[in-house]
C-alpha cells in the first residue's frame, strides 16, 4: 500500500476559473525581453520624467499640492480639502478645472496636457 493519498495531488479548479486567465496569469509566462519592450519602457521613463518637470516648474503652488496629493500620495479630494483648508470643490478645480461655456477652463490635468502638446511629449 502506498503511502501517498492520491486526494492530495490534485487541488479541483472550476474550469471557470481557467477561462478568465490570460496568458500573462500563468505562473512559467516571462515577459518579452527585447529591444522593442526596452525602448518603450525607456521612453516611458522619459516621458514620465517631463511631465514631473512641467508639474514641478509650470503649475501653480496650490495645483502642485492638489496633484502631489492626489496623484502621488492617493489622497481623496476631500482628504485635500482637509489637508489644504478648501472645499472639495475646489480641489476637483485645481485638478480638472470648470466648464465655461461649453469649454473647459482651468486645472493642472488641461495645464499637463496643453504644455505636454507644446513641448512635443508624446506618450508611449
Amino acid at each position: 500500500m502506498s503511502k501517498f493519498n492520491p486526494d492530495f495531488w490534485e487541488i479541483p479548479v472550476s474550469p471557470e476559473y481557467f477561462d478568465q486567465l490570460t496568458t500573462e496569469d500563468h505562473l512559467w509566462y516571462e515577459p518579452p525581453s527585447n529591444g522593442y519592450t526596452e525602448a518603450r519602457s525607456a521612453k516611458k521613463q522619459q516621458v514620465l520624467k517631463q511631465i514631473r518637470l512641467i508639474i514641478a516648474e509650470e503649475l501653480t503652488d496650490r495645483q502642485y499640492d492638489c496633484v502631489q496629493l492626489y496623484f502621488y500620495e492617493g489622497k481623496t479630494q476631500d482628504e485635500i480639502g482637509e489637508i489644504l483648508g478648501i472645499s472639495r470643490r475646489v480641489v476637483s478645480q485645481h485638478l480638472f478645472g470648470v466648464t465655461r461655456d461649453g469649454r473647459k477652463v482651468g486645472g493642472a490635468i488641461n495645464k499637463i496636457r496643453k504644455l505636454c502638446r507644446k513641448l512635443g511629449v508624446q506618450f508611449p
